[in-house]
């Protein structure tokens, strides 16, 4: 599992890094992550590494790269 997460990481670090800002509805799009599980557990490794910044608005969150 922590293989696969760490790749789903790397999706995610790409997918910000070429698009900038993105919520985790789009960021989950754009990096073909299949379940919201696997956007969420990649995202706590990324947030745990110090790599993202999250912010929240109503119901959205948007992710973005530091």
């Amino acid at each position: 599992m922590n293989e696969k997460i760490g790749n789903v990481a790397g999706a995610i670090w790409t997918a910000l890094s070429e698009n900038g800002a993105m919520n985790t509805k789009d960021l989950k799009k754009v990096a073909k992550i299949k379940t919201d599980k696997e956007l969420f557990l990649a995202m706590g490794w990324l947030l745990r590494e110090d790599k993202l910044e999250v912010t929240e608005e109503g119901k959205e969150i948007t992710v973005v790269l530091k």
